[in-house]
This record gives structure tokens, C-alpha cells and sequence, in this order.
């Protein structure tokens, strides 16, 4: 197969060339790998590299699954037994993993072959990728740029084609975020539709949840069939789905009850290029025959804060884990200076602070549910401004002032359905003048992945994105 033509295929048509034994394995993993080499050196993307673990699957035999011999890359927020897992953090460059995560075994499962991990900050906090450990991953569509975050090696390696899917997560917006930034399709699930352990039940207090980037909507529809369902840990479980996801984008949406702004939900005025693209799409959905009002639902508390406290307790634990295991204090030469801050914020609050946040967080899940008995799907920008530029925010600042503002303008609407637990993706509907892709948001009621999916289908039939490539492809 000739160079192009692997970048050309999704997953599920990757898996058919293997199924059909027009293509081994070994031979797409070959592939994989050369791009790696040649693509990889300018974004930064791949940046744990396991060939070897690869090889083996294929080697030992790889199971039939829906995406039998399809390469593909962990977040380096995972755990793969024998494999390296730095959380993007110093004091742990060099950490082997004893156990495989209940998620990456599905993936391990479903046929793929794990050649490598993608870049994401430490512990996942920011939503551009630019760790110490490792250096900046850069947005193959201008590379000055951030392919966003947390997942944001992920949706670089898929946008410039080293892989057709990724694994992603989202605690506050990181599949979406990168989705956007780096112009591909990304689907945060409904809290607990895949599973979390075995190490614990859920992630940021129920916020946080694992799945993919990919380049089609099928890629991501078959992905969430092989990976959903509870397991025996499971705390809680998502509302059943009626049928096989890769049923549903077969299927005609209908006509749907869209409500959009092109607003932050702050009030606060977002980027012109932004505010047009969704009022664009908003066209574009009438045209379809849906029927779109333009509305958005309330503010019932802020979430901003709400992460803040939330997230900062769970850092300050994984900064208290690593000190048990070191057996002495964390400082700035083993993690980033944003890291310790966060900690830091999280032993100055109280109990009473971080159960005052969740209380905030079910308020804007009631608002939002409210909302939602008027209206089917929800149409807003991933992100209120294009890309970040790299380094515009500084993790290792001695002053990390600048950053909640950055944030606020960034990307102030995507956590609130972290708290709801409902689903939610970005779709690559628009590019500004510049080049720069912008994602439009879409969410649905709680367990309604089948809407998203059956309504993205529709838009990339109508708008496809495949064959829109980043300047480092050509």
C-alpha cells in the first residue's frame, strides 16, 4: 500500500484490509511506525514508544476483534503492563506499569496493536500539552500552535494520520478540546459508559471518562461498542443503549429540537471567526430540516470553580502518593510548578470546601437537565478562541495568575458537561482564515450517545472532513 493511501483510511476500513488479508498487521504496524519517524520529530506527539510490545501481539496472535491489526496509541495517562507510564511528570520518566488498566485491556481486546503512548501535560490538568518531561506537542495545521489537551498527543497523531484512532479522556474537556484544536472528531461518553479501573471507580469526582479521537464518526460509534459496559468495581453504571452504536449512524436523526449560541457562558464576547462558524452551522442545521433556536441554558453555578476545588484534591492525592513512595517531600525538580500549586490550594481547603463543589456541580447537572426537556441537542464552540500558541500558558511560572483568565476565555463552556455526565462531542465542521480548525460542540440528554452519533453522521455526509489534510501531511 502506498504511503497516501494509509492516511485515507479510518480504523474500521483498516480492519477490512486485514480482515480480507489485502494487508497483514505487521505490514500496517510497519506503516505506523515509518510515520512516526518521519512526522513525529515536528509535532511531538508519540511520546513513549513500545514497538517491541506491538510486535509481540502480533507475534503471540491478536484476538478477532473490530479493529483486529489497526495501530494504535495509549494516553500516557494509562497503565499497559510492561510498558512505560509517566503521567507527563519527572518523578515518574521512568515508571513500568504492573498491571493493565481495565480500558486498555478493552482496547487490547478489541484487536488493536499498542505500539506506543500520546503525549498529555502532567497528571492531565491543562488543556494544552506541553509537559516539561517531554516538551510541547505542537498542532499539525500550524506549528506554533497547541494540538490542544489534555489528549492533545492523541489528536495530533490522528490529525497528521499516524494512527485513524487514539485513546483520549475527558475530565473537563479533554477529548473535545483537542478535537477542536487539532480538527478531528472526538466523543466524551455519558458518565460510566466505559470503565474507569480496576484502580478506581471513576475519575475527578465522576467528571473524567476514557474513550477516542478518531478521523470518521464510525471509528468512534464501533470503538464505544467494543469499550462500553460496566465492570465488576463499577460504583455506578450509564443508562443501557437501545441499539449497537454502529447501528445508529445508519440511521436518519429526524428532525431534532437544536438550541445554539454563539456565546460564552459567561457572557463574555468569544472570537468572531468562532461566532460565525457556529452561526454557520446553525444554517446548516436548518437547512437539514432540524428545527434550531437559538438559546442557551442558565448558569446555575460557576464551573470554573468547581474544577478548581475538585481537580485540586485529586492532584493534592497524587502528590501525596508519590511522597509515601519516595518517602520524602514532592518539589518543583519532580513535578511542575502548576502541579504543586494545585496540591497546595487543595490542603488549604476544608471538607466542607470540596463537598460545597460537588453541591455546585449537581446545581449546573439540575440547570442542565432542565434545559434539556425543551431541546434535543445543544450546539455551542468547542473552544471560544482558535488554538492556543505554545507557551502561551506557563505551567512552570513562578506566577500562575494568567491562567484562569486564559482558561476562561478558552474554553469556558465544555466542563459543565463533565459535571452533568452527559454526553457531548466536537465535530470539525470549520477552519478559520488562517487555517486553524474550529470544533463545534454538540450534547445530548444523559445515556443519548445514539442522537450524537446519528446527527455527526449526518454532518460529515454533509460536510466531510477526511479528506481535509494539515500542512504536514502534504
Amino acid at each position: 500500500m502506498a504511503f497516501k493511501e494509509y492516511g485515507s483510511y479510518d480504523a474500521v476500513g483498516l480492519a477490512g484490509l486485514v480482515r480480507s488479508k489485502e494487508l497483514s498487521a505487521r505490514e500496517l504496524l510497519d506503516e505506523a511506525i515509518a510515520r512516526t519517524a518521519k512526522i513525529d520529530p515536528q509535532i511531538n506527539a508519540v511520546v513513549v514508544k513500545h514497538y517491541d510490545y506491538a510486535e509481540r501481539q502480533i507475534e503471540s496472535g491478536l484476538p478477532d476483534g473490530p479493529f483486529t491489526g489497526v495501530p494504535f496509541l495509549l494516553k500516557d495517562l494509562d497503565l499497559l503492563q510492561g510498558t512505560r507510564t509517566t503521567f507527563g511528570a519527572s518523578i515518574y520518566k521512568d515508571d513500568i506499569a504492573d498491571h493493565t488498566g481495565t480500558l486498555a485491556q478493552r482496547f487490547l481486546d478489541a484487536g488493536l496493536t499498542i505500539f506506543g503512548k500520546s503525549a498529555s501535560p502532567e497528571f492531565g490538568l491543562m488543556p494544552t500539552t506541553e509537559p516539561r518531561l517531554f516538551g510541547p506537542t505542537r498542532n499539525p495545521w500550524n506549528l506554533a500552535r497547541s494540538s490542544g489537551g489534555s489528549s492533545g498527543g492523541a489528536g495530533a497523531a490522528v490529525a497528521a494520520r499516524i494512527v485513524p484512532v487514539a485513546h483520549a479522556s475527558d475530565g473537563g474537556g479533554s477529548i473535545r478540546i483537542p478535537a477542536s484544536a487539532s480538527g478531528v472528531f472526538g466523543l466524551k461518553p455519558t458518565r460510566a459508559r466505559n470503565p474507569s479501573g480496576p484502580d478506581r471507580g471513576e475519575g475527578w469526582a465522576g467528571f473524567s471518562c476514557g474513550h477516542v479521537l478518531s478521523i470518521s464518526v464510525r471509528d468512534s460509534a464501533v470503538m464505544l461498542d467494543a469499550l462500553s459496559g460496566p465492570e465488576l468495581s463499577s460504583p455506578y453504571r450509564a443508562p443501557p443503549a437501545k441499539w449497537p452504536f454502529a447501528e445508529e449512524i445508519k440511521r436518519d436523526p429526524g428532525c431534532l429540537r437544536i438550541a445554539f449560541t454563539d456565546k460564552s457562558p459567561y457572557g463574555d464576547a468569544i472570537d468572531p471567526e468562532v461566532a460565525a462558524a457556529v452561526r454557520d452551522v446553525a444554517l446548516l442545521l436548518s437547512k437539514l430540516g432540524h428545527h434550531v433556536e437559538e438559546r442557551a441554558p442558565p448558569l446555575a453555578a460557576d464551573p470554573a470553580a468547581v474544577m478548581s476545588t475538585i481537580v485540586a484534591a485529586n492532584t493534592a492525592l497524587n502528590v501525596r502518593f508519590a511522597e509515601q513512595r519516595f518517602r520524602r517531600e514532592m518539589t518543583d525538580n519532580d513535578f511542575e510548578r502548576l502541579t504543586l500549586a494545585s496540591a497546595h490550594n487543595a490542603r488549604n481547603a476544608t471538607s466542607t470546601d470540596y463537598v460545597a463543589a460537588q453541591l455546585s456541580a449537581f446545581k449546573i447537572s439540575r440547570a442542565l437537565a432542565e434545559f434539556f426537556t425543551t431541546c434535543d441537542v445543544f450546539l455551542a464552540p468547542t473552544l471560544c478562541t482558535p488554538p492556543l500558541r505554545i507557551g502561551e500558558l506557563d505551567t512552570m511560572s513562578r506566577d500562575l495568575s494568567h491562567i484562569p483568565p486564559i482558561l476562561r476565555r478558552y474554553m469556558p463552556g465544555t466542563a459543565m458537561f463533565n459535571m452533568s455526565g452527559q454526553p457531548a462531542m466536537s465535530v470539525p465542521l470549520a477552519w478559520n482564515a488562517a487555517g486553524l480548525p474550529l470544533g463545534m460542540m454538540f450534547a445530548a440528554r444523559l445515556g443519548d450517545e445514539a442522537t450524537l452519533f446519528r446527527l455527526a453522521a449526518q454532518l460529515e455526509q454533509e460536510r466531510p472532513w477526511k479528506a481535509k489534510l494539515p500542512p504536514i501531511c502534504a
